[in-house]
């Protein structure tokens, strides 16, 4: 079986539980392919064989977490860094298992105040900014480039991106219209709108555990 490893704190969990279960022989024949540097670091130190999309192109299964989640499936990731390869390998998944807590429920993309990132290519960043500030102006868009905590310069993700997070105060509606906008743009490698990806949605509240099948 061929599975997508998340990246942050939830998938981290199921990472090592994946481990676990190889190293106890309750799982066998498991080939993973991790969405991030960190993860296969991870996944490599609790002995999971790795490989990637080139010679696994169809996953059977992904499991990740996600940082919004909409009453429709509708995700938003990448507050990590790693949206453009857990989008590549998600999107390339049979099924896709996302796992949050009640607190990433949302009733509409962008809801939670918090950041909806866009990886971008670092030339001319500024200029890309404000034409994604640009989109959604009727929104109250803020965008700001991500910087990282330790160093003080700007975040670089896996593949030598820069990050824009836009913060937004109002809906700003069509999801695919909204995709397509962002996709248009030069400059714009990838954002952090998972649309339609999700086929299990497991939410874990003060009552216990939910599960929602597309």
């Amino acid at each position: 079986m061929v599975l997508g490893l998340g990246t942050g704190s939830t998938a981290k969990h199921a990472v090592t539980r994946i481990g676990e279960l190889l190293h106890q022989g309750k799982l066998t024949n498991i080939i993973g392919i991790p969405t991030s540097k960190m993860t296969h670091e991870l996944a490599l130190s609790v002995g999971i064989p790795l490989s990637d999309l080139d010679s696994h192109p169809v996953v059977d299964l992904a499991i990740d977490g996600a940082d919004e989640v909409d009453p429709y499936m509708n995700l938003v990731k990448g507050r990590g860094g790693s949206l453009l390869r857990e989008k590549m390998i998600e999107g390339a998944c049979k099924k896709f298992v996302v796992i949050v807590d009640e607190s990433k429920l949302v009733e509409h993309i962008g809801g939670s105040g918090l950041a909806m990132p866009v990886e971008i290519v670092p030339f001319c960043w500024k200029f890309t900014a404000e034409r994604l500030r640009l989109l959604f102006e009727e929104a109250g868009c803020v965008a700001k480039l991500r910087m990282d905590r330790e160093s003080g310069e700007p975040f670089v993700t896996d593949n030598k991106n820069y990050i824009i997070d836009l913060y937004f105060e109002k809906d700003i509606g069509d999801l695919t219209v909204a995709s397509d906008a962002i996709l248009r743009l030069p400059g714009v490698v990838e954002h952090g709108m998972f649309l339609g990806m999700a086929t299990t949605l497991i939410v874990a509240g003060e009552l216990g555990v939910r599960v929602k099948n597309k």
